[in-house]
């Protein structure tokens, strides 16, 4: 018997799989599991067999992997064959013709539902010629993974009558060669009249509408250079239920929104980990009405999102956006029932007032601190909520938070280990049920807060009162005046008198100084200097404060002269001058003011922190300025007398 037996490690290894789970059980949406299946560890074991002895026919699931460019042997009998499984791995450019001479071999009767090719190198004519054969054979579930394309891509028939196929599946394409049709490529799998088809992790910029109405119902083009252009106005798809197109180049939301359009039965739209935004100042979003669950996670996609939603949307992912927050006045969304907002900025909790049929919220890995009291009074419905891995803040406002779980019975997913306070640093670290306040200490918040309320409230009544009356300003003088007269308690009592060296101050605004000069300067100094005056131009001395030089002045003049009219009651320096003459009226008890009316003042023009002046007003006679030439006389006379004073002839100033 031994003399009998053959190596195969010229022909192939193969490993023969006996299973009870047939493939012919796979759907299009179970893809990633039929790679695995047809992607799992070949038998290594290179030990001679006798060709005959293998049990090729009984087998459910074959697996081979060329080890010396063939991949056909006349020992397996395909007619006979019961394998409704088969994954061909590992094939050349060489070795292409025999998978076309095995899989010709196939047909109609043999029994084969599944059927892979993983990790082939061929050229664009001999990948029809592939295809062309395995549509017209029992194939019904046929995936073709990590494909290298060598020669020109160039149109070529395909016939698509007659097949059994429900569902292919291409992914991982290389395509060696640079210039070619990009039509040539796209219409061979446009144009496929079957239920599913996959083009996955093969960098297709673009697909071409059917030409006709299509059968599709399923369609994957994940990971590839898709862009907003994509099916747009196509009329053709209108049985298609199912379209992902996530880790692609698609950019703006309203743009893919119309592409929906003419899907008059599409339920599920997966446009995940693309670069969408949404511009609510550009194209409004129309949406088919039967959409249904539509996952726009890993974008580029803000607060403005919630104006470009379906409003039929029962399932809605956005997930790991840049959403801060959920806007008041968006569309009602009454169908909604599972939404995933989880990995954003939120910092609160959305209430359900737009989507009263909410049923499971996912809020996870925000910035939530405190939930808001309106999401407990709108989210009846809720009956699931994964609110964890939030930096919660542990006070009072967290209570509602706390007591929800409590009521709930089991509707916070995670709860307690994902729920843990973040603020205070104090609570760092402690989980949300252990954490505890009392009804007094939190009303002694609430205290806290109405007393610093109070405080503020008064800070600024008091804060207003001050700049209305001018406190501040009164307080500014009042401490210049108090350290003026403090200097003159500390000098000698027989010195006092020597401190007066000018008979008047003269204050008045500088609109009203050509009066000044022209008329009461003239009309008071003589040429015999019998009345000195002092003015601010002449008798300021140069290095000292405003301030304090009209406090000298003041002190060193035996009297006041106030020349009174609109313009005064306006400067601001005129106010100083006539408060400190004030304070020594009162401190000094002497008849040392004058009040010179030069033009009427009426009452609504002085100011209310001018209540000095209305007193002084009220209560003392003032020399008015007559408007007649012929009175002129009499007011300079009065004048002079209220000025008779005679200095000591040594504070006479020369």
């Amino acid at each position: 018997m031994a003399e009998n037996r053959r190596p195969l490690t010229n022909f192939f290894f193969c490993s023969c799989v006996f299973t009870l789970t047939l493939w012919n059980n796979i759907k299009p949406s179970d893809e990633n599991e039929f790679i695995a299946n047809y992607s799992s560890s070949l038998l290594e074991d290179h030990s001679d067999y006798e060709t005959k002895s293998l049990p090729l026919s009984q087998t459910k699931r074959l697996q081979f992997a060329s080890a010396d460019n063939k991949i056909n042997h006349p020992s397996w009998d395909v007619e006979h064959n019961t394998s409704d499984s088969l994954v061909l791995s590992n094939i050349p450019e060489n070795g292409i013709s025999d998978l076309i001479q095995l899989l010709s071999k196939f047909n109609k009767t043999s029994g084969l539902k599944n059927l892979a090719l993983n990790n082939i190198t061929t050229s664009w004519e001999n990948f029809i010629k592939i295809l062309q054969i395995v549509w017209h054979t029992s194939t019904e579930y046929f995936n073709i993974f990590k494909v290298k394309l060598m020669s020109n891509i160039n149109k070529q028939s395909f016939n698509y009558d007659g097949t059994s196929l429900k569902a292919v599946i291409i992914s991982n394409v290389s395509i060696q060669i640079f210039y070619f049709s990009q039509d040539d490529l796209y219409c061979i799998f446009s144009e496929m009249n079957i239920i599913a088809l996959t083009i996955s992790d093969s960098k297709i910029i673009h697909m071409l509408c059917p030409s006709k109405r299509s059968q599709f119902r399923f369609l994957n083009f994940s990971n590839n250079d898709l862009t907003d252009m994509v099916f747009q106005g196509c009329n053709n798809l209108d049985l298609l239920e199912t379209l992902i197109l996530q880790r692609n180049q698609l950019k703006k939301l309203s743009k893919v929104s119309s592409m929906t359009n003419k899907m008059k039965l599409l339920k599920h739209l997966d446009i995940s980990r693309n670069m969408l935004y949404y511009d609510e100042n550009e194209n409004h979003c129309h949406w088919v009405e039967t959409l249904a669950k539509l996952n726009l996670s890993s974008n580029k996609l803000t607060d403005s999102v919630f104006g470009c939603l379906p409003i039929n949307a029962q399932i809605l992912d956005l997930q790991n956006n840049q959403i801060t927050t959920v806007p008041k006045d968006i569309t009602e969304l009454k169908a909604l029932k599972e939404l995933n907002i989880a990995f954003n900025r939120l910092t609160e909790l959305p209430g359900c007032s737009h989507y009263r049929g909410l049923e499971l919220l996912n809020i996870e890995e925000n910035s939530i601190l405190t939930p808001s009291s309106d999401f407990f009074h709108s989210c009846q419905n809720i009956r699931e909520l994964r609110g964890g891995h939030n930096p919660f803040q542990c006070s009072c406002e967290l209570r509602d938070f706390v007591n929800f779980e409590k009521k709930s019975g089991g509707r916070l997913v995670g709860w307690p280990e994902s729920y843990v306070c973040e603020y205070p640093d104090g609570l760092k670290g402690t989980q949300l049920k252990d954490f505890q306040l009392s009804e007094l200490s939190c009303n002694t918040t609430l205290l806290l807060v109405i007393a610093l309320v109070v405080t503020v409230v008064v800070v600024a009544v008091t804060s207003f009162l001050c700049i209305y009356f001018d406190v501040m300003w009164y307080l500014k003088m009042m401490w210049q005046w108090t350290q003026t007269k403090r200097r003159v308690r500390k000098s000698h009592p027989e010195d006092l008198q020597s401190i007066l060296q000018f008979h008047a101050f003269i204050s008045y605004s500088e609109r009203d100084s050509l009066w000044v000069k022209n008329h009461l300067i003239p009309n008071l100094e003589k040429e015999d200097g019998s009345v000195q005056i002092c003015l601010h131009e002449r008798n300021f001395i140069p290095g000292k404060s405003i301030v304090e030089n009209i406090i000298n002045c003041i002190e060193k003049s035996y009297k006041s002269i106030f020349v009174l009219s609109p313009n005064f009651v306006q400067s601001e320096w005129c106010h100083y001058e006539l408060s400190f003459a004030h304070h020594k009226l009162f401190s000094e008890s002497c008849n040392s003011l004058i009040l010179i009316l030069l033009e009427p003042i009426p009452q609504y023009l002085i100011p209310a922190r001018y209540h000095k002046l209305k007193a002084l007003m009220a209560k003392r006679t003032y020399l008015e300025w007559p408007k007649e030439k012929s009175k002129h006389g009499l007011f300079w006379a009065n004048l002079k007398v209220a000025i008779n004073t005679n200095l000591p002839i040594s504070a006479k100033v020369v």
